[in-house]
């Protein structure tokens, strides 16, 4: 638990360190210097007095402003791509999950339900997930609109109508961003310790979790974690930092000291890692509901049947002896 909360806590300070590193000058102009001025008497119905400078000086800034990132800036117009992907990374993986469901169908319990229950999860754990469960699809769908809403949304809206959905996703996505960062920390710090990859957990692949219908079953050994499970772990880990990072810096970019570039790649770095994770978020949210048999009550109750512990978690099972 220890090392995993050291390697948490390194992972974050990087983040911070590396984001303030990329901090530039904030341009200064030179303080404006009093000249000698030449006035010149204009004749009219209205008087008039006008200067020039004798010597006029041009004011340069006391450091010149970083140039533009080009390469940034040709990611950042690509809006057409990033709203397709944005958009793809949900609704395309929905229909591919329910392709597959028709095809394959869900993962059943060979022995049925047991009706003995097992605990799995604390209250305390329960109340993390959801936190950070219900602040993230918020998130997710927010998001759709502010980065993609122009070209899927906006077209089939009146103008008012349209202005109002903007502005109230970007105040949601905004609050949403809080509980989202304290369900983030809290379920990596309380959940590492038995998200540990294992030697096992590559079998668990080889025969995808024994969830495909065809053939001989296979019932991989997974302990209180599998290894789809601890693959989501830390690509949300990884990804959800990255977002946590990127997205506080540009809420608060005087706080940072961001330029315009710092700015811009903090918003490629969000915009990608918001891809990634809603694509595994929409797995997860499958597998818990729908491919698992019995899998929802986990994370409602904080309980599972016997036989859905043999089947999906035999070597966690087997520690409870």
């Amino acid at each position: 638990m220890n090392r995993a909360i050291r390697l948490f806590s390194f992972i974050v300070i990087s983040l911070f360190v590396s984001t303030a590193a990329m901090a530039a000058d904030v341009a200064t102009l030179q303080p404006q210097q009093w000249q000698t001025i030449q006035e010149h008497v204009i004749e009219g119905d209205i008087p008039e007095l006008r200067g020039m400078p004798t010597q006029v000086e041009l004011l340069m800034p006391a450091s010149i402003p970083e140039e533009a990132d080009e390469t940034v800036l040709g990611y950042l117009g690509a809006t057409d791509s990033i709203a397709f992907l944005v958009f793809a990374s949900l609704f395309g993986v929905i229909a591919l999950f329910i392709i597959f469901i028709m095809v394959n169908g869900i993962s059943r319990l060979d022995n049925g339900f047991s009706g003995k229950m097992i605990k799995r999860w604390s209250g305390l754990s329960i109340s993390v997930h959801w936190l950070g469960a219900i602040a993230c699809i918020l998130l997710m769908l927010t998001g759709l609109v502010l980065a993609g809403g122009r070209h899927y949304f906006e077209p089939s809206m009146n103008a008012s109508s349209w202005t109002s959905l903007v502005g109230l996703s970007s105040s949601l996505h905004e609050l949403m961003a809080f509980p989202f960062i304290l369900g983030y920390i809290l379920m990596i710090l309380m959940w590492a310790p038995k998200q540990i990859p294992a030697s096992y957990d590559l079998k668990w692949f080889a025969v995808l979790g024994g969830y495909l219908n065809t053939g001989k079953k296979h019932h991989p050994d997974a302990g209180f974690a599998n290894a789809g499970e601890k693959l989501w772990f830390w690509v949300f880990a990884l990804f959800g930092g990255l977002m946590v990072i990127s997205g506080l810096t540009m809420m608060f970019p005087e706080t940072f000291v961001v330029t315009k570039n710092t700015a811009n790649l903090m918003l490629v770095m969000h915009i990608a890692s918001t891809i990634i994770i809603s694509a595994f978020s929409v797995v997860h949210i499958f597998m818990a509901t729908v491919m698992s048999e019995g899998g929802m009550s986990n994370m409602t109750s904080g309980y599972c049947d016997e036989n859905w512990a043999k089947q999906h978690h035999n070597l966690w099972f087997n520690e409870l002896k």
